[in-house]
C-alpha cells in the first residue's frame, strides 16, 4: 500500500484541525495548535506545512522563518482568516510556497498542495530574507488581484531582474515600485524616479544620462543623470512608453551593457542600477504598431506585474476609504469618520482615476468636513448616472485595448459597440426605474431609437 503523504497542520482553530484532515483523507497529518509546538513536530519530517499567521504564541511569520531556516526545502502554505497585503508580501519575502485565505475551497487548497509537493520533488525552495519594519507608504487591499500583486512583489524583490509594472493611471504603480526597491537588497541605496511623460523630449536624456560642461547651451557644470544618482539602488521609469524611439535605444544600451555616458562626454560610466519601469500603455501593441522597440519590451519585461483598475476590485473600496480618511486626519489634525452610506455611495462609482481619484476626494471631504462624521453628501462625486467625461474616456480606452487583445480579427468593432450600447441602456433604465422616456432623455437619444434598441439586445 502506497504511504500517505505527510502534512504538518499548525493551526489554533480546533474546528481546522478537526475538519481538514477529515476532508482530505488522501493525506496523513499531523496537527499542532501553537507555533512552538509546530516547530516541535518538524522532526516528523511533514512534506508540506500548512501554517495558520494568528498563533496564541508566535506570529506565523516568525514560525515560517524558523522552518525555511531550519529546513529551507519544506514547502511552507500559509492560510490566515486575517490577510492583508503586508503580511502577504512578507510570508512570499520569507520563502512561503503560497498565501491562501480563509474560507478556502477545498478543491484549489488540494491543487495547491499538489503543487507544493512536485516542486518539493524537483528542487529546494531558496529561503529569502524576512523583512520587519514596514516601508513608507502601503499597499492597502484585500481583493484577490491585490494579494496576487503582493505576493509577486514578495517573489521578484531580491532579483535585480527588471520589472514592467502595468496599469491604468492612478492604480499606484509607484508604489509597487517603491515596495519592490524596499523589499530589496538595494534598500539602502537610492530609490530614484523618473516620470518620462513630464519632462520634455530635448530633457529627458540628459536627466537621465547627465551631462559634461558646454554639452549645450547653458550647461555650465558637470551634471551625474538619474542612472548615476541611482548607482547601486533602483531606477523607476514611470510612463516608459512615452520615451522616443532614439531614447529607447541608448536605454536598451544601458540595460545590455551597464554602461551610460554623459551628454559631451566620451568616457563610458559603470552604473548597478535595477530599473523598474511602468506604463499605462499596451506596450505589446505599440510595438506591433512600431512604437515601441521589441527588443527594449522584452528587456523591461522580463518580469511583469499588472495592477487592475479599481473598479474590477471593488472590495478594495471600503480598506482604502477608511485608510485615506485616517490618514488625512492626521495630517489636517482632526478625527473624521466615514458613514457606512458613504462608503456605500464610494463603492458605486467607477473610479475612472482609481486610487489616486479615490485618495484626492477623500482628502478633500476631510478638509472641508464641519463635523467628525463625512456624509455621502460630503463626496464630490459625479452623480452616478451621468459618468463624468474622463470616466467615459477611460472606460472607452479600455475597452477598446482588450477588445484589440481578445477579439478575432473582423469583430472588434460590432463587439466594441453592442457592449458599450447594451451597458449604456442597462444602466441608464436603472437610473431612471424603467422609464423609457426619462432614460431615452438621459441618453440623448429618442424613444423610438430607444425602443429599437431594447428590441435588438432583448432588454
Amino acid at each position: 500500500m502506497r504511504k500517505k503523504t505527510r502534512l504538518l497542520l499548525i493551526d489554533d482553530d480546533t474546528s481546522i484541525l478537526y475538519a481538514l484532515p477529515r476532508s482530505l483523507p488522501e493525506y496523513e497529518f499531523i496537527t499542532a495548535a501553537s507555533g512552538k509546538e509546530g516547530l516541535k513536530l518538524l522532526h516528523e519530517n511533514p512534506e508540506v506545512v500548512l501554517l495558520d499567521l494568528k498563533l496564541p504564541d508566535l506570529h506565523g511569520l516568525k514560525v515560517l522563518k524558523r522552518i525555511k531556516e531550519e529546513i529551507p526545502g519544506l514547502p511552507v502554505i500559509v492560510i490566515t482568516a486575517y490577510a492583508d497585503t503586508d503580511s502577504a508580501i512578507e510570508a512570499m519575502q520569507t520563502g512561503a510556497y503560497e498565501y491562501v485565505t480563509k474560507p478556502f475551497d477545498l478543491e484549489e487548497l488540494k491543487a495547491v498542495i499538489s503543487r507544493a509537493l512536485a516542486l518539493h520533488e524537483r528542487e529546494k525552495v531558496a529561503c529569502l530574507p524576512c523583512i520587519e519594519e514596514l516601508p513608507e507608504g502601503r499597499f492597502v487591499g484585500k481583493s484577490r488581484a491585490i494579494l496576487e500583486v503582493c505576493k509577486t512583489i514578495g517573489l521578484a524583490a531580491p532579483s535585480p531582474t527588471p520589472v514592467l509594472i502595468t496599469g491604468e493611471t492612478g492604480v499606484g504603480k509607484e508604489l509597487v515600485a517603491r515596495l519592490i526597491h524596499h523589499y530589496s537588497p538595494r534598500r539602502g541605496k537610492p530609490f530614484v524616479a523618473v516620470n518620462c511623460a513630464a519632462l520634455p523630449e530635448t530633457l529627458i536624456e540628459s536627466e537621465l544620462f547627465g551631462f559634461e560642461p558646454g554639452a549645450f547651451t547653458g550647461a555650465r557644470s558637470r551634471h551625474p543623470g538619474k542612472f548615476e544618482q541611482a548607482h547601486g539602488g533602483t531606477l523607476f521609469l514611470d510612463e516608459v512608453g512615452d520615451m522616443s524611439t532614439a531614447l529607447q535605444v541608448k536605454l536598451l544600451r544601458v540595460l545590455e551593457e551597464g554602461v551610460v555616458e554623459r551628454l559631451g562626454g566620451t568616457k563610458p560610466i559603470k552604473v548597478d542600477v535595477r530599473v523598474v519601469a511602468a506604463t499605462n500603455r499596451n506596450l505589446e501593441k505599440e510595438v506591433v504598431e512600431g512604437r515601441f522597440r521589441e527588443d527594449l519590451f522584452h528587456r523591461l519585461s522580463v518580469l511583469h506585474i499588472h495592477i487592475p483598475p479599481l473598479r474590477e476590485r471593488r472590495e478594495d473600496i471600503p480598506l482604502l476609504a477608511h485608510y485615506f480618511v485616517e490618514e488625512a486626519s492626521r495630517n489636517v489634525g482632526k478625527r473624521v469618520f466615514l458613514t457606512e452610506e458613504a462608503v456605500k455611495k464610494l463603492e458605486s462609482y467607477s473610479w475612472p482615476g482609481n486610487v489616486r481619484e479615490l485618495k484626492n476626494v477623500l482628502t478633500r471631504a476631510v478638509v472641508l468636513s464641519r463635523g467628525s462624521l463625512i456624509f455621502p453628501e460630503d463626496l464630490d462625486l459625479p452623480r452616478p448616472g451621468v459618468p463624468s467625461r474622463e470616466a467615459l474616456e477611460a472606460l472607452a480606452r479600455e475597452l477598446v485595448s482588450r477588445a484589440f487583445s481578445s477579439a478575432e480579427e473582423g469583430e472588434i468593432y460590432e463587439r466594441i459597440i453592442s457592449a458599450v450600447e447594451k451597458e449604456l441602456i442597462l444602466r441608464a433604465l436603472s437610473e431612471t426605474g424603467g422609464n423609457q422616456v426619462q432614460a431615452a432623455r438621459l441618453l440623448g437619444i429618442n424613444r423610438n431609437t430607444l425602443r429599437a434598441k431594447l428590441q435588438k439586445y432583448g432588454v
